[in-house]
């Protein structure tokens, strides 16, 4: 495809705007705000020339705090169009958090929305930066777009800035979650990310006229790459969901082509189906249901057997049953979610259960689990399509190499693995070895086809007082599987004598428990306290158990009366697990599972 053979993603930008002037490149959920190639590119010069009045030069970084929103779009590339480097700040950072990140990346100008302008300001002053920009409105100490391009118009060479932009330039920061300290700044330029849109395409086929939802934080490097990045690249149409928690009622507006989402999405989507089967008044219904996902299961397990060389694959009257199955069940099913156009689906960011995978699979809907990470660009390794491993996170990109470290630590070296760490030369060295080795901090496996399987994070394992080695992530994933009750599961069990566990009530779920139980207007809390829903709970784990080993297996848990947000005390805005501040924050609750 010509957009990858380009120097810089302002080069692909500005091919695929000459290209595809007429064509939707970015919309709003509800179809409020679309806006055409053409009226990007237009845009992007505004919008550029006012940055460049503000002092805005090759080298500089700007900061970006907004939620989903076209307006993201066409700030972040006029500012990547000066040569300058835009990076997003998490809406849930505080203000000391955020003048932390302003300071680490030297920004003199910081472009908001209004609801975020007050946490700005108060950051803008504690580090220097000098102007704050708002895209909604114009609160006291800022100012609005609309001015900003007004006053700029005339004001820059564009062609010559964008021109000027090389493979070795800066293209974006990515601040890590910071779970186990301040966050870092991830140096990617545009000959990395150059490098992983050439290298997931030659995968994940990208086509003009493609469509996907943007919902995960433009502070994420998934969002960036997979929406904002390979929407520039190759002409999709991207559409804005400001509000994660309703990504699934974007869908069916929007029919993706190509789409992706991290686990705890797939989790909600599967809880939400389970729910209305279990409540649907009909009957008949029901049992359909019941027979297409089990004729899907049958299929999927023996297409997995065959692509692991363990079986012959699905006979000619199991495919029979299938495909009866889908024409009355599973493809009504599909495009009520409005992922019946979708040509390929990933999950990321954390691990995924194979129950969910094989699962979505049933139903039609092959997820390729996927590999990576911000100092890799995004994408490290994917499932290749039409023989995905299950359980694995497929193989490595194509200019991507991979091996083991001596203690299983998973090595990563290619054109894709970051500059650095902004500012941070010990942390860089720290991380990226004299041989240029990334390492990623994460133990896997490697088979002998070059299947990858992660088994967790090299600090997050979990070491019992025998001695024993355990992925928690695994224990949890097992935990959340084994009911839609359980949102969130932290396994406790480092230097201690047997494990025990720490559940969080997923709100939906429970409300679905509530429906069923004749249960009207609990809150969340009471519901952990309801005793029925420990019992509900104590065969969760119970059946959980059952698929652990001895030395993993819960003994005793604690149900808590929280709901736990994205970007909280809890969990990163990645929704990861942030197990240290959790310990502290629930000693007494862990204590007490030890007494």
């Amino acid at each position: 495809m010509s957009a990858l053979d380009v120097s810089s993603l302002c080069e692909a930008f500005q091919r695929t705007a000459a290209a595809r002037p007429d064509a939707v490149a970015l919309r709003s959920a509800g179809g409020g705000t679309r806006v055409t190639w053409g009226e990007y590119a237009t845009r992007v010069a505004r919008v550029a020339a006012g940055l460049h009045r503000l002092g805005v030069r090759h080298g500089d970084t700007v900061a970006l705090m907004m939620t989903n929103r076209p307006e993201f779009n066409i700030c972040d590339t006029a500012a990547m169009h000066l040569g300058a480097a835009p990076f997003s700040v998490y809406n849930t950072l505080p203000a000391d958090q955020v003048a932390y990140l302003f300071r680490n990346a030297g920004n003199r100008v910081a472009l908001c929305e209004a609801r975020f302008a007050g946490i700005v300001l108060a950051a803008a002053a504690a580090s220097g930066v000098e102007h704050v920009i708002c895209v909604d409105g114009a609160p006291e100490g800022t100012v609005a777009l609309e001015r900003l391009e007004a006053e700029g118009e005339g004001d820059v060479d564009l062609e010559a800035a964008w021109r000027q932009v090389g493979p070795q330039d800066l293209l974006t920061l990515i601040y890590t979650s910071g779970t186990t300290g301040p966050p870092k700044g991830v140096e990617i330029t545009h000959a990395n990310m150059v490098a992983q849109l050439r290298a997931t395409s030659a995968l994940l086929a990208v086509f003009p006229g493609d469509r996907t939802v943007s919902y995960l934080p433009s502070a994420h490097i998934a969002d960036r790459w997979a929406a904002h990045y390979t929407g520039m690249a190759f002409g999709v149409e991207v559409t804005a969901c400001p509000d994660p928690r309703v990504v699934g009622a974007a869908l069916p507006e929007v029919r993706p082509t190509i789409w992706g989402a991290v686990p705890r999405v797939w989790e909600r989507l599967h809880a939400g189906l389970e729910a209305a089967t279990a409540t649907d008044p009909d009957e008949e219904r029901r049992r359909a249901m019941r027979w297409a996902i089990d004729c899907g299961l049958r299929r999927v397990r023996a297409e997995q057997a065959e692509i692991r060389g363990e079986g012959p694959g699905p006979d000619p009257a199991l495919l029979t049953e299938c495909s009866r199955a889908d024409e009355l069940v599973l493809a009504p099913l599909r495009r009520r979610l409005g992922l019946d156009q979708a040509r390929w689906l990933v999950s990321g960011a954390a691990p995924i259960a194979t129950e969910l995978l094989e699962y979505f699979d049933a139903l039609g809907l092959p997820i390729l689990e996927l590999w990576g990470m911000s100092e890799v660009s995004c994408c490290g390794t994917i499932n290749v399509p039409g023989r995905a491993r299950i359980g694995t996170v497929g193989v490595a990109l194509s200019g991507v190499h991979v091996r083991l470290a001596d203690d299983g630590e998973l090595l990563v070296r290619g054109d894709t693995v970051m500059r650095g760490y902004r500012n941070e030369p010990e942390k860089s060295a720290e991380a990226i070895d004299a041989e240029g080795w990334l390492h990623t901090g994460d133990i896997a496996t490697i088979d002998t086809e070059g299947y990858i399987s992660i088994v967790d994070r090299k600090k997050e394992l979990i070491i019992n007082a025998a001695g024993k080695n355990m992925s928690p992530a695994n224990i949890e994933s097992t935990l959340k599987t084994a009911s839609p009750l359980i949102g969130q599961a932290v396994c406790i069990g480092d230097r201690r004598p047997f494990n025990t566990a720490l559940l969080v009530l997923d709100p939906d779920g429970a409300a679905s428990w509530a429906a069923t139980q004749g249960v009207d207007g609990a809150t969340l809390d009471a519901l952990a306290a309801d005793p029925r829903v420990r019992a509900a709970l104590e065969e969760a784990v119970a059946a959980a158990n059952q698929r652990l080993s001895r030395v993993e297996q819960i003994k005793r848990f604690a149900v808590l009366p929280d709901a736990w947000e994205p970007g909280g005390v809890e969990l990163t805005p990645t929704m990861k697990l942030k197990r240290r501040p959790i310990a502290e924050k629930y000693a007494a609750e862990i204590e007490s599972l030890y007494a």
